[in-house]
């Protein structure tokens, strides 16, 4: 969403209740105990043939983590989100037909990619120095800031990673996230961090008030609490790394042999990019024109912030 860092990715989607959300998660494990066999071994030779492995079959494998809006199971058990429909639209254009997901908690996106257990992950990753060590990043197809889940009125005033070292908040955040580490740069203390699933069990620990706030992205926050009576989400605001603040971006992952495919992939993501299409294809699950971006994997692999 690995080192303890994260994400946290048509028509219009009806917005999903609490009790959606779940049964989403549901799904995706019932799909994964379904379709957990390994891909066959990848090529190391001159950037792999998985893209010609993948048009023969009409098929790619994505690694995604039940995470709303980025990739889950709706409630109708359909694979959707802004990474699994945008997926779709790319490989399609790459002669590859259909997509099937293969669901896993977030933390363990990186180790299933690189143990083959699926093709590419599609969950709306953030880029960042730590994972450019373990995988190739496409270019980022969204750029985001982060958010709070706090009990409604913010009773704490806690509105960055200060306030919550300054405050002595119960801090949690969700299971890889790069959110672990904002706050262990802000001086919180790592060992302290209630580590949850996701943002739906992040939700229930502030209501339950076993922590006082949940970090994740802007997005995931703000879709999470709409149904809440208990709970809200902060503004958007922008961390802290080696105190400078930082921008994220969020992109499908390969495996490092796999550079074929990701290059065949980044053109026609620059293609959808130019042509307006992108922003068609995740508005739908609450992107808005300020988290388009012309970020690049090199950049953020560099540790830039854009």
């Amino acid at each position: 969403m690995a080192p303890p860092l994260r994400n946290d990715r048509g028509t219009e989607q009806a917005e999903p209740t609490r009790r959606t959300l779940l049964a989403g998660v549901a799904a995706l494990g019932a799909l994964g105990a379904a379709g957990c066999s390994r891909v066959a071994t990848a090529s190391t030779t001159d950037g792999g043939d998985l893209l010609e492995r993948l048009r023969a079959t009409g098929v790619v494998r994505l690694g995604i983590a039940g995470e709303i809006p980025f990739g889950y199971i709706d409630k109708d058990g359909e694979l959707t989100g802004e990474a699994p429909e945008l997926a779709k639209a790319i490989f399609q254009r790459l002669g590859v037909a259909k997509v099937q997901p293969v669901p896993t908690e977030f933390g363990s996106l990186i180790p299933g990619l690189n143990s083959q257990q699926f093709d590419v992950v599609a969950a709306g990753m953030y880029v960042n120095p730590e994972r450019c060590e373990q995988v190739v990043f496409a270019d980022p197809d969204y750029q985001m800031l982060d958010s709070f889940i706090v009990r409604k009125g913010n009773p704490k005033g806690l509105h960055d990673y200060q306030d919550v070292v300054g405050k002595k908040a119960k801090f949690a955040t969700g299971t890889g996230y790069a959110e672990i580490q904002y706050a262990v740069d802000a001086g919180y203390k790592e060992s302290d961090i209630l580590i949850v699933p996701d943002q739906v069990a992040g939700l229930n620990a502030v209501e339950a008030g076993r922590a006082d706030v949940f970090a994740g992205t802007a997005l995931t926050t703000r879709e999470v609490v709409k149904k809440s009576s208990k709970a809200e989400a902060t503004e958007p605001f922008t961390p802290l790394v080696d105190g400078k603040p930082h921008v994220d971006g969020g992109a499908f992952a390969f495996r490092p042999t796999e550079t074929r495919l990701r290059d065949a992939f980044n053109v026609e993501l620059r293609k959808l990019k130019k042509s307006g299409e992108l922003f068609r294809i995740l508005r739908p699950f609450g992107f808005t024109r300020a988290e388009m971006t012309d970020l690049t994997a090199e950049d953020l692999c560099a540790g830039g912030t854009g």
